[in-house]
Formats: C-alpha cells, structure tokens, sequence
C-alpha cells in the first residue's frame, strides 16, 4: 500500500456516502479534521498516515468491509456493489502461447517490448496488470479457449490462488497454486487430465494471481 492510495481510497469512501472527509470523520466519532487533507503530511514534509484506528471506526460508521476497502486502495474507482461503473483503461495483451518467448517481460516479470497487442478491459488498481488469451483446452473446464484473464504481478498470492507461472526454463503456465514453501513450490493443474507440478523456487522466475477472467 503507498501513502496517497490510502487516502484516496478514505477519500472515495467519503464520496460514496454522500460526505466530505470531515463528514466522514464526524460520523465515525473522530475529530472533524482527522481525514483533512491537511493532515496527510507532517509539518516537516513527511507522509503521515491515518490510523488503523480511525480507518476502522470509518468503515464500521459506513457498514463497508474491509475487503472492499481494500478494493479501493488497490485502484477501484467505487465500492464493489455500488452501481456506479469504474472506467476501464487498456492494458497489454498478449496469448499465453506466446507469452514464453523471449522480449516480452522483463526480470521482475513485467511487460515490455512493442510485441503486445492491447484491450480494454475493467480498471485494475496494479499499474502493470497485464492479460492474456487462453488457447488450446489444457486449462478447461476452469479456463476455455479464447478467455481473456487479467493477471496482476502486485496481487499477494493465498494457497488455492489461480496463478501465471514463468520457470527459469522460459515456459509460462496457468494452475492453482497448491503450497509454497520456504523452497519449493507446488502448482495444481486445472485441466486434472493434465499433470500437477512441484518446483525447487529456484526453477521459478515469477509467480502472478489471475484477478479477472472474461468468462
């Protein structure tokens, strides 16, 4: 999470409702200048950030979890369920049969080179978000030829994810991420008439959650 993520998303959560940032505050019972702008920085020039207090006594006030709070600070533009349409944006698009050649991610697994296409497609808060085409029926019934999956190198991985995975070996795959250990990784295929995969980390360059899927 950055500082200014934080307050924007505090931010949208006031407008949501109907109120100012001192309104927000005013009804979780905190002192009417505690989300001011003017309190987002210190005298001396330093970040300063709001509390989990108060951030907890704001979403309580509102009825929002906090996983749709969480929603905004990553980059959504309302509160999930609200009606109101998020503006899309286009990000690079490539095939999954393609994606292990070379040129086109760099060390850390982002994209790069002229070689992708692009699509618009729903917001995503993850500034290097990236998609790309299923082909073939090795990820059916979960995925299908022609799908479209949004992948997010920024999105925390959970065992039972559904991950992009790139070796040191050049392949990319898309499975279910089974376990991670300090060591090894172990990888669930979707299609089960495919097999599953236990890697040493070492073997792996990166490892990106699938966040959307066009089904």
């Amino acid at each position: 999470m950055k500082h200014n993520e934080v307050w924007r998303a505090l931010d949208t959560l006031a407008e949501e409702h109907g109120l100012s940032p001192s309104g927000l505050a005013k009804r979780a019972g905190l002192d009417s200048t505690t989300f001011n702008p003017s309190k987002r920085t210190m005298p001396d020039g330093r970040a300063r950030w709001p509390s989990t207090e108060s951030v907890a006594k704001a979403l309580d006030a509102t009825n929002v979890t906090i996983e749709a709070f969480a929603a905004l600070v990553s980059g959504a533009r309302a509160l999930p369920g609200s009606g109101r349409v998020n503006t899309a944006r286009r990000i690079p698009l490539i095939g999954l049969a393609q994606a292990g050649g070379e040129g086109f991610f760099d060390d850390g697994g982002y994209p790069v080179g002229g070689g992708w296409d692009e699509v618009s497609l729903p917001e995503v808060g993850d500034p290097h978000a990236y998609a790309l085409e299923i082909s073939g029926d090795s990820m059916e019934p979960v995925f299908r030829d022609g799908d479209l999956v949004i992948v997010s190198p920024a999105a925390p991985l959970r065992r039972g994810d559904r991950v992009v995975v790139r070796t040191a070996a050049g392949e990319v795959m898309a499975k279910q991420l089974a376990r991670r250990s300090a060591r090894r990784i172990e990888l669930r295929s979707l299609n089960p008439a495919h097999p599953d995969y236990n890697f040493d980390l070492a073997e792996v360059t990166w490892v990106h959650r699938i966040i959307w899927a066009s089904q």
